[in-house]
């Protein structure tokens, strides 16, 4: 309301506008809150000390007020030669300013083109957004075929939305999705890898899987987790899968964090497993396999995998030793056992190990012996609370585990 305030003071239009108008006319708490004003980026960062200006395609203004960002974007035009698109139609860069009725018919989907008022408390919808509201309907504004060759993740935005919002995608988009999934292989990698955590991870994951496996799109973002799902153990890897984004979506309920690198562990188990039998390695029946020949299959399913979605090699660390701890679980006792209590990837692989005996996977059946050294064994809770108060610590000081080893002195160059 600040910077609504501040724009109009100032003699511009400013609005509240896309997903916080809709969520809220829905009755759901909107995330975060965008504003569409006539000022220029440039005079929304004279006002505002506390702005950034960002963005190659269409230039942004971010407002910050502490850790809140409020994004400020300018009114779109309707295209012109200013407009740069790629062979496929996909637009590079945008920078073309226009009216606020313009920006409404620029915008992707209807539900997302409503404009709030804060002078007169008024709502403005050039598209039937409302009407597509009442109906469940998503639609998008225009040729589907033309917008979504501007910009091929709409598609993924498409499944996204009818997952979070109980929609129904209206049969024409539906038809293009069908057609145009393809396109997602000129997307940046890193883009997707966005794309992919605001499926799955923001509350309704399965519902979004089973978008991109309907719409055919998953095989763009994972072809190798695509491809596991049609063999012959396709029942036990969507089992496996589903049931770790039921456990996401009931943490994601109740104000509890998520890992992106949990996530993904999930989703490349399978492409995993199916790589280490192909090289010799044991099966799900018979046991995890070492942790050298978890550790050697996992670089190469990453090699494949970061070029449809990027992984970030913090993220790629983890799922490493989530993966190569499953071997350790299953095997160590006794003082070994309390060694890898402190190990800082514990919990997770642990909450990994319980995700596979929830579907069948052999594990030596120690999901049990885990969970009970945890909550009955004074010892293990004792090296389980240092390590965590070390790792606070070491966060603290701006640190990880990795940067608190002592390192060796250089040897002089020097030399007499």
């Amino acid at each position: 309301m600040k910077v609504l305030h501040s724009l109009n003071d100032a003699g511009f239009q400013a609005y509240l506008v896309g997903g916080c108008v809709r969520d809220m006319l829905l009755g759901m708490q909107p995330k975060d809150f965008d504003v569409a004003t006539d000022a220029t980026p440039e005079q929304v960062k004279s006002l505002f000390r506390n702005c950034r200006l960002i963005g190659r395609r269409f230039r942004l203004a971010h407002v910050m007020f502490g850790r809140e960002m409020i994004e400020v974007a300018t009114f779109r035009g309707q295209h012109s030669e200013n407009i740069v698109h790629s062979d496929e139609g996909r637009i590079l860069r945008d920078n073309v300013y226009g009216s606020l009725e313009e920006d409404a018919f620029r915008r992707d989907f209807t539900i997302n083109a409503l404009y709030y008022g804060e002078e007169d408390f008024s709502i403005i919808d050039y598209t039937d957004a409302i009407e597509d509201i009442q109906a469940k309907r998503l639609r998008l504004i225009g040729d589907p075929e033309t917008r979504f060759r501007e910009d091929p993740v709409r598609m993924l935005r498409a499944v996204r939305f009818a997952a979070k919002l109980g929609f129904k995608i209206d049969a024409d988009n539906e038809q293009q999705i069908y057609a145009l999934g393809d396109l997602l292989e000129d997307i940046p990698a890193a883009r997707l890898f966005d794309e992919v955590i605001k499926l799955l991870q923001s509350g309704h994951g399965v519902q979004s899987l089973r978008g991109l496996q309907h719409y055919g799109l998953l095989q763009y973002l994972m072809p190798m987790t695509h491809g596991s799902m049609q063999t012959e153990r396709a029942g036990h890897w969507q089992s496996f899968i589903e049931q770790a984004l039921n456990n996401t979506d009931q943490r994601l309920s109740v104000g509890k964090t998520t890992n992106p690198a949990f996530m993904y562990a999930v989703l490349l188990w399978a492409p995993l497993r199916e790589y280490i039998l192909e090289t010799g390695g044991s099966g799900l029946d018979i046991g995890a396999p070492s942790v050298r020949h978890i550790q050697d299959a996992g670089a190469e399913v990453f090699n494949r995998q970061v070029q449809y979605t990027a992984i970030p090699r913090r993220f790629t660390s983890q799922i490493g030793e989530i993966w190569a701890l499953q071997p350790r679980l299953e095997q160590y006792e006794g003082e070994r056992a309390y060694k890898l209590l402190a190990h800082p990837r514990f919990r997770a692989a642990y909450d990994f190990l319980l995700l596979r005996e929830s579907v069948g996977e052999a594990t030596n059946g120690r999901g049990h012996f885990w969970t009970d050294i945890q909550e009955n064994d004074e010892r293990a809770q004792e090296i389980m609370e240092e390590a965590r108060m070390n790792r606070s610590h070491d966060n603290d000081r701006g640190r990880g585990p990795s940067q608190n080893r002592r390192r060796r002195p250089r040897r002089s160059r020097n030399r007499s």
